[in-house]
């Protein structure tokens, strides 16, 4: 990874970081100064899993992918993270080593913040200590409810759910496609099920009328409808 010149949370116009959103303290505003702004390029790990844990990363701009080994080392994506959000908070105060592994979908500019910075500011900014106590509680109410949908889906539904939410993550570029091109394989990681599954699934979505296809581009041609499919397991609740 290239360091950057210093991204200043004060001129950062990233108003989902909890960092900026709690700036009004003037310690916080002196601390943050101490991160670190780093450039991962596409396809480049900037989190191994099992190593040293090395503070949070903060995705100031770009897209990435969070991912953890499971059995005979499959990967699996747990989540797709992108402008404001954080990597690496589960290990953080908690485990020496990184029980996951984060690399870029782009492009991707990151803050880093060293552990003894953020224990300062844990420890010195009560109203920054508590937003991360909010964010915490979601998170694991958020991992609860997809560890129960999931169990309960079929193969096709999984493939919905994990396209509504890579819909609702990344929004539409100016055609209508989202704004994110993933492999079959990568919607397959997300999703939990096989790559063949996942080509066969969206070629009967195609048909059904509900999706289209450029190479890699997917649009979301009837988005009501697609919604009913799943509407019984809440898709919305991972957003």
């Amino acid at each position: 990874m290239v360091l950057k010149n210093k991204i200043s949370c004060e001129l950062c116009s990233n108003e989902k970081c909890i960092i900026k959103q709690s700036l009004s303290s003037e310690l916080l505003q002196e601390l943050a100064k101490e991160k670190n702004t780093l450039i991962s390029k596409k396809g480049q790990h900037f989190i191994l899993e099992g190593t040293p844990v090395n503070g949070l990363f903060f995705i100031q701009k770009g897209k990435a992918k969070v991912l953890k080994t499971g059995i005979y080392g499959k990967e699996q994506i747990l989540r797709f993270v992108t402008d404001g959000e954080i990597i690496g908070h589960r290990g953080f105060a908690i485990s020496k080593n990184y029980s996951i592994s984060a690399s870029s979908i782009e492009d991707t500019v990151l803050c880093n913040f060293s552990n003894e910075t953020l224990k300062k500011m844990l420890h010195t900014i009560p109203s920054l200590t508590y937003e991360f106590m909010l964010f915490y509680a979601e998170e694991l109410n958020r991992s609860e409810t997809k560890v129960k949908t999931i169990a309960q889906m079929t193969v096709r539904e999984k493939v919905i759910d994990s396209l509504l939410y890579i819909h609702r993550k990344f929004k539409e570029n100016p055609k209508g496609f989202i704004n994110i091109q993933l492999s079959r394989k990568e919607i397959a990681d997300f999703a939990g099920t096989t790559e063949e599954q996942v080509i066969r699934t969206i070629s009967f979505l195609k048909k059904d009328k509900l999706i289209q296809t450029q190479g890699k581009k997917i649009k979301i041609s009837d988005l009501i409808n697609l919604r009913k499919e799943i509407s019984e397991h809440n898709y919305f609740i991972d957003s």
